[in-house]
């Protein structure tokens, strides 16, 4: 599943989801896809930073992107949903999946 910044259709579709499959609070799997630059890599992580999240990071086999996973409980499917607009919104050029 992947979303365009701020696309409110991928949100609703996503709370939905996230509302019918887990009692709350929960731990959640972000994963992210960003051009492999460790800058990108690093904005990523801060925004989880402190959370006590467990992020991963596994480059492309070209070496051109990296997916960042990051594993930690969240409160709600709202906090989810904030952190995935957060992302987009701080991350240029992110892929959410």
């Amino acid at each position: 599943m992947s979303a365009t910044p701020n696309s409110e259709e991928f949100y609703k579709k996503l709370k939905a989801q996230l509302h019918d499959t887990a009692l709350w609070p929960s731990e959640y799997l972000y994963k992210f896809i960003v051009k492999t630059d460790a800058n990108k890599i690093v904005q990523v992580e801060n925004i989880f930073n402190n959370m006590g999240a467990v992020i991963n990071t596994v480059e492309s086999k070209n070496g051109k992107y990296t997916s960042v996973s990051i594993n930690l409980v969240m409160k709600n499917p709202d906090a989810v949903i904030e952190k995935y607009k957060e992302v987009a919104e701080k991350v240029e050029g992110v892929i959410s999946l």
